[in-house]
């Protein structure tokens, strides 16, 4: 009887690290400008940022600069809100990255400037009824 309490405070224990553990990891989704009062209050944890390419009116995606040893680039992204912001990833640039309907960026401020450490692209191919195949 005694044994079988035991575990189950241990049990149980173990359930509540994880469940804190992974709250405190848990992030949802801003625009650019809640991002920069996150990171003006002290906030250094990672953002996700929802948008897409920054594009003129003949829907050409413009802002997009690559480094000189193509290891990086940066390009303009504009939020679920308008912002349009310099993103930086100090990464080749994902395939499909210029066929993306949609950006997740994950990362945060340094310098006033967006540091992306990862892309999360949601491309329209992937998505399309015509490439279901049964």
């Amino acid at each position: 009887m005694k044994n079988s309490l035991g575990l189950s405070i241990i049990f149980i224990g173990i359930v509540l690290v994880i469940i804190v553990t992974t709250f405190g990891d848990a992030s949802t989704y801003v625009s650019f400008t809640e991002a920069k009062e996150l990171y003006s209050n002290g906030n250094m944890s990672k953002i996700h940022v929802v948008g897409k390419l920054n594009r003129d009116t003949e829907d050409n995606i413009t802002g997009i600069k690559k480094s000189s040893d193509m290891l990086s680039f940066s390009f303009e992204m504009v939020d679920e809100k308008g912002l349009k912001e310099d993103v930086f990833f100090g990464e080749p640039m994902p395939p499909d990255f210029l066929m993306s309907e949609q950006i997740v960026v994950i990362g945060s401020y340094n310098n006033n400037r967006f540091i992306a450490d990862e892309i999360l692209l949601k491309c329209p191919s992937k998505y399309t009824e015509e490439n279901i195949k049964i």
